[in-house]
């Protein structure tokens, strides 16, 4: 890690295990507003904001609703669900780690009180000088926008970041801001 000067996580995936328990609180949601959502697309999506995938599944299917109140149905829905969430140790250790040594941040395509609530939650907020969050950028993962404003408050370069991601759009986008990027599905096997 010698030219790395900072690391930037994903939140949802990464260092939280909470994409399970966010499938749930979609199935509720899809269900109420008669939306077809496959858990496979669901899973490929990762990385995207609820208000995103609900305005393409509106669309898709032909539906009208206000996808931001729908979103936030969905987040009232996932907040009692948030006292189950659990660490991702391999990656939470990770940052432990390096704490004090180097700026970090989190970059999440899901929303501040959400994310930051889960941070707190795992007793970890505190590891992070910034959490960026999709209501901080305009374009959303895969586009690298959320990885480059993390990298921006903590004061690093992006070819001088390391970033952690679960999804491919995440990797993505942490390729398209000049970042290394690592894949943590390789380290919690």
């Amino acid at each position: 890690m010698t030219n790395i000067k900072g690391l930037i996580f994903d939140c949802d995936g990464t260092l939280a295990d909470t994409m399970p328990l966010h499938w749930h609180a979609w199935q509720m949601i899809t269900r109420r507003h008669d939306l077809h959502f496959p858990e496979d697309r669901f899973y490929s999506l990762g990385g995207v904001p609820s208000r995103d995938i609900l305005k393409m599944l509106a669309e898709e299917q032909g539906r009208s609703l206000d996808h931001i109140a729908v979103a936030h149905e969905k987040e009232n829905v996932y907040l009692p669900l948030m006292a189950q969430v659990e660490p991702i140790q391999a990656v939470v250790e990770i940052a432990l780690a390096n704490f004090g040594k180097i700026p970090m941040a989190v970059a999440s395509g899901g929303t501040q009180p959400i994310i930051v609530g889960v941070l707190e939650h795992l007793k970890i907020r505190h590891l992070f000088a910034a959490v960026v969050t999709s209501e901080m950028v305009k374009k959303q993962k895969p586009a690298p926008d959320i990885f480059l404003e993390a990298a921006r408050r903590i004061g690093v370069e992006p070819q001088f970041c390391r970033a952690y991601e679960d999804t491919e759009l995440g990797l993505q986008a942490i390729r398209s801001a000049g970042m290394d990027a690592i894949d943590v599905r390789n380290l919690r096997r």
